[in-house]
């Protein structure tokens, strides 16, 4: 990769890099595809791209790529390599993100004031890391509390690898010009699918991480959970559907929405998903593809739990709890290798059609993550690592919502059916969306 970005416009993924990472793969072959990975999600952006922040939840791409190799120096390097010295003493605080442990960070709203280091001198720090790690691995293949480490930091990145492109989204439909990230839409018309329920007979259920391959602590211990009968839609909810919403007043019906949702609603002048605009009579959304027009039966996204949560009201329904979401799809989802997610190269929810469609549950993996009615809270057992690693998900269990399923943006070999995605209910810029329960 050079130091300089390339101009936007060329295809995201060559095809080698379209091949989903397998956990069969060594560590040091996953090492290597998971940082290659990142750099090329940033290589359609400009050096300029890299570097603004469009909001205080959103970080620079700089940001991104700095950070994730502050997490393999701090957390890997440090501990294991005696002979590493860090390449900028300055990143240990410019590029920490919330860890306590490790020492003070610089204020997140203001991220994207730091234009020195350049976006140069992150990528010299990206492969001076990443050529110790390897080295480190060459010299012992197997060390249990290092790969640990590294695998915690792979995981960590290819979180970050879907920030990317929700950051990347903000910042450029804040831009008059609404610029593309990618050019060429991947949606075809399709013969639409209507929603059918899958009933589910409840009782006893195991919930959470059997502890078989990686999984994060949230996810843990497995334990019981006692369910009622319950139903759920086949598939995710349209932007038709959504719509149908929209025109009922739904935006501006009190009795729909939770008090904090009305609050929001009020005071941010909601009356559609995030990125949609009115053009006359109809409806567009601007895309990582640019501004397009509303497409009716791809899944809606970028709706906050409010929203979610108004639009089950609406429809006579509710949102699943994230229990019976994991046993549902334990139960009977469509595989994960037909999934839509990053690798597939769409960077949008894909419409599902009528004669393509699965048995079972269909979107269950990738397209949107689906919010859940089920707030963030540690499972009966749960306890956080020791030491600055037990802060990754722990101190989050308050005012948060869980999601399930992972997107269009979240990588193959990073998404399972217990892992729980976390946002504040006011969330919207990520590609959340929403499936019926009842």
């Amino acid at each position: 990769m050079r130091d300089v970005m390339k101009q936007p416009g060329r295809d995201l993924l060559k095809p080698e890099e379209r091949a989903a990472i397998s956990p069969e793969q060594p560590l040091a072959q996953r090492f290597d595809a998971v940082r290659a990975m990142t750099r090329a999600l940033a290589e359609p952006l400009t050096a300029e791209d890299c570097q603004v922040q469009s909001m205080p939840d959103a970080s620079p791409v700089k940001w991104h790529l700095a950070h994730t190799t502050w997490f393999f120096e701090t957390f890997v390097l440090e501990r294991f390599d005696p002979a590493h010295r860090p390449f900028d003493p300055a990143f240990r605080e410019l590029f920490n993100s919330y860890y306590q442990g490790v020492g003070p960070q610089h204020p997140r709203p203001r991220r994207g004031l730091v234009t020195r280091p350049t976006l140069q001198a992150v990528l010299r720090y990206r492969r001076e890391v990443d050529a110790k790690v390897l080295a480190l691995l060459a010299q012992d293949p197997a060390q249990a509390e290092r790969d640990a480490l590294i695998e915690l930091g792979l995981q960590h990145e290819q979180q970050h690898q879907e920030l990317i492109l929700t950051d990347v989204k903000h910042l450029l439909s804040c831009n008059p010009l609404l610029p593309t990230y990618r050019d060429g839409w991947p949606l075809v018309t399709v013969s639409p699918a209507p929603a059918q329920w899958i009933g589910f007979a409840g009782g006893l259920v195991k919930i959470g991480h059997d502890g078989t391959g990686f999984a994060f602590d949230n996810e843990m211990p497995r334990h019981d959970a006692l369910l009622a009968p319950f139903e759920l839609a086949d598939r995710l909810v349209t932007n038709a559907e959504y719509l149908e919403f929209i025109r009922d007043d739904g935006y501006r019906r009190a009795e729909l929405w939770l008090s904090l949702g009305w609050d929001a609603v009020q005071a941010e002048g909601w009356q559609a998903p995030l990125y949609w605009q009115r053009d006359g009579d109809c409806w567009r959304v601007f895309t990582l593809h640019g501004l397009v027009d509303v497409d009716p039966w791809t899944p809606v996204c970028h709706l906050s739990l409010f929203e979610a949560d108004a639009y089950a009201r609406w429809a006579g329904a509710r949102l699943p709890t994230e229990r019976e979401w994991e046993h549902a799809v334990q139960t009977c989802a469509a595989p994960l290798h037909d999934a839509n997610l990053l690798e597939s190269g769409a960077l949008h929810p894909l419409p599902l059609a009528r004669e393509s469609r699965p048995g079972g549950l269909a979107q269950a993996f990738g397209d949107v993550w689906e919010w859940t009615s089920s707030s963030y809270d540690p499972y009966p057992g749960f306890k956080a690592a020791a030491g600055a690693i037990g802060e990754y998900n722990g101190k989050f269990m308050c005012s948060q919502y869980v999601l399930r399923g992972g997107s269009c943006a979240t990588p193959a070999s990073h998404i399972r059916a217990t892992y729980r995605n976390f946002f504040p209910p006011a969330a919207r810029w990520q590609f959340s969306g929403l499936r019926l329960a009842r």
